[in-house]
């Protein structure tokens, strides 16, 4: 761990209402053109590169180009409940001895759905801007979400698994 001990991780947490049901909002996480529009990337620079895998054991991998140098968020799926629950280890550029650990709780509210997000095993010296980046994302995905049905399809893909036949085949 680069000589960082326990103590010098902390968890970050963030929690965003948004006006799309929780089915919408899980399918979001998982679907590569959708995801690539919103998680780890910006309103003006999607992500260049993602490949997901929705399954328990199952990798990601998004990746941006950045003046010649390419930035890769990655992990493995530990726990995919739809349409409610997802956890995953996150690695940035390929360190996976600096993973943490993230859990995305999808809960009804509203008619639309709370998010509540957790990462644990952040550097304190990062944990104001991992705070930040993550606020900003999940404001992403809601403005993302309410661009509407023909934003993107969910498509066919591995993770047809792991998301009953029905949920495949809707509009996110």
């Amino acid at each position: 761990m680069n000589g960082m001990n326990a103590a010098e991780h902390v968890e970050v947490r963030v929690t965003q209402r948004l006006n799309a049901l929780p089915d919408r909002v899980f399918a979001a996480w998982l679907d590569p053109k959708f995801a690539g529009r919103w998680l780890f990337a910006t309103a003006s620079r999607p992500m260049a590169r993602v490949s997901i895998d929705a399954r328990v054991g199952g990798f990601f991998r998004f990746a941006e180009d950045e003046n010649g140098e390419t930035p890769e968020y990655s992990g493995v799926y530990i726990e995919v409940t739809p349409p409610s629950r997802l956890v995953f280890t996150l690695a940035i550029d390929r360190q996976p001895e600096e993973a943490s650990r993230v859990t995305v709780e999808i809960m009804p509210w509203r008619g639309g759905s709370e998010v509540s997000l957790i990462q644990e095993r952040v550097p304190v010296d990062y944990a104001r801007g991992t705070e930040g980046r993550w606020t900003g994302m999940l404001y992403g995905l809601g403005v993302t979400l309410e661009a509407g049905p023909q934003a993107v399809h969910l498509e066919r893909s591995t993770r047809q698994s792991t998301l009953s036949k029905k949920r495949s085949t809707e509009r996110l």
